[in-house]
């Protein structure tokens, strides 16, 4: 009964409520990864960061395009727009993450600022990528909007 009542609740969300749900799940994944990389492996940030990230992008594609935008968009169009996003929302928001750490004081240590970096760099790639794949990627056809609006 408790998993019919929580699939309903979320077949109400909104898209960027199931998007944040989705988002956890990856976000946990890539992140651990990035860390791990990074502080036990001691790789580069940047090689950290894209491996963090490219661990959850497959599964990230599958969830948010069947749970979060439930969008009917063809497979090898819907890929090649989901890595284009993920690619620019990376190279974006990790920089910027990057910038904004290296601007702390000097007495912070290097590998917290790194830390630092990463998780500013997460919260900027959340949000592009959302905006991203709900007007890029999993964009509702105007056939889709008109078949939802009669539901």
């Amino acid at each position: 009964m408790n998993g019919q009542v929580l699939k309903n609740y979320l077949k109400h969300t909104n898209s960027f409520i199931r998007f944040l749900l989705v988002g956890m799940v990856n976000t946990g994944v890539g992140l651990s990864i990035m860390l791990f990389l990074m502080n036990v492996l001691e790789l580069s940030y940047w090689i950290s960061t894209f491996f963090g990230n490219g661990m959850g992008a497959v599964t990230s594609f599958l969830l948010n395009r069947t749970f979060t935008f439930r969008s009917d968009i063809d497979w090898r169009r819907g890929v090649a727009r989901f890595f284009c996003v993920i690619l620019i929302c990376y190279s974006a928001a990790y920089s910027l993450g990057q910038a904004i750490a290296e601007s702390l004081e000097a007495s912070v240590h290097f590998s917290i600022q790194q830390n630092v970096s990463v998780l500013i760099g997460t919260i900027f790639y959340t949000v592009l990528n959302y905006i991203g794949q709900k007007y890029f990627v999993f964009k509702k056809s105007d056939l889709g909007t008109i078949q939802e609006g009669r539901n």
